[in-house]
């Protein structure tokens, strides 16, 4: 269970950093709040949260990783710490993420179906789940 709620914290903390750049970052900001606010003054969280985002903006500024990193870590063990102390925490979690996580629209790995049908006789048919490089299809060469 530990290494779930670990996941679960590291992508939270991910997602919650991705959305501190965002345009919607005031919607997910109070999200966010209610969260991290149990049992503490919700004006405390956001203060943390906006002085987060402050220093976040200025290590993307100037293009300091390091400390957009460290901003990640800080919110991921506040994560883990308040998943550990609040179990209801974690369905809460997993809501905004759902919420967060757009819809994928590619196909599933590994799902490929392929079907030839018509009757042409001498055509060139190519199958393939995924081609790479260069690809030349001609003519076969015509016999004598």
């Amino acid at each position: 269970m530990e290494a779930e709620l670990a996941a679960l914290a590291a992508a939270g903390a991910t997602a919650l950093v991705q959305q501190m750049v965002t345009d919607g970052w005031a919607n997910v900001r109070d999200r966010v709040v209610v969260l991290f606010s149990r049992g503490r003054d919700e004006e405390d969280v956001v203060g943390e949260l906006e002085e987060s985002r402050a220093d976040l903006v200025a290590a993307r500024d100037a293009d300091d990783e390091g400390a957009a990193a460290d901003v990640q870590a800080s919110w991921r063990t506040r994560l883990r710490r308040t998943l550990r102390d609040d179990p209801e925490a974690a369905a809460e979690l997993r809501a905004l993420l759902d919420e967060l996580t757009p819809p994928s629209t590619a196909p599933a790995p590994g799902s490929v179906h392929n079907t030839i049908s018509g009757g042409v006789q001498h055509s060139v048919v190519v199958q393939a789940h995924t081609v790479g490089g260069g690809v030349t299809i001609g003519l076969p060469p015509r016999r004598p």
